[in-house]
């Protein structure tokens, strides 16, 4: 599993209609991450558990002498989860990226799920997109901090 962290001062996404009109806003946070989620075939709950754990206790935010130690639990930051079966993109032959280490949507869907889950459970304010929906997503980077985190 896979998961890019963006520290945000703040991020939304909003679901496009396939058959046009505006897009509908389906999460918003203020400060905090956004975390786009990769799945695997290969991937488990307990993978989605160690990632949503990794992701709420990271320590990238600045403490009062300026070091990043604390962590989105520490600073009471949202989270906005957005799946992103791109993350598994292989690149390295030709033009066209090759998505076949990603899973089939019926297995990633419930395991973001379960991203999202553990996440409340740990006490998280939780925000999503829609999956298998085209979604635009805005953020306000804050540093800029982005890191692949791979469990």
């Amino acid at each position: 599993m896979r998961g890019v962290v963006q520290r945000v001062s703040s991020g939304a996404v909003s679901s496009i209609p396939v058959a046009g009109g505006d897009p509908v806003e389906t999460g918003r946070i203020g400060r905090g991450v956004v975390l786009l989620v990769g799945v695997t075939a290969g991937d488990d709950v307990a993978a989605a558990s160690k990632l949503a754990e990794k992701v709420w206790h990271l320590r990238i935010f600045e403490d009062e002498s300026g070091a990043m130690n604390r962590s989105c639990a520490d600073v009471a930051g949202g989270v906005l989860v957005v799946s992103q079966f791109t993350l598994y993109g292989d690149t390295r032959k030709g033009r066209r990226p090759s998505f076949v280490a990603a899973a089939r949507p019926e297995h990633a869907e419930p395991l973001v799920d379960a991203v999202v889950d553990r996440l409340r459970e740990l006490g998280a304010q939780v925000a999503t997109g829609v999956f298998r929906t085209h979604m635009a997503v805005s953020l306000v980077n804050d540093g800029p901090v982005t890191l692949l985190i791979e469990v």
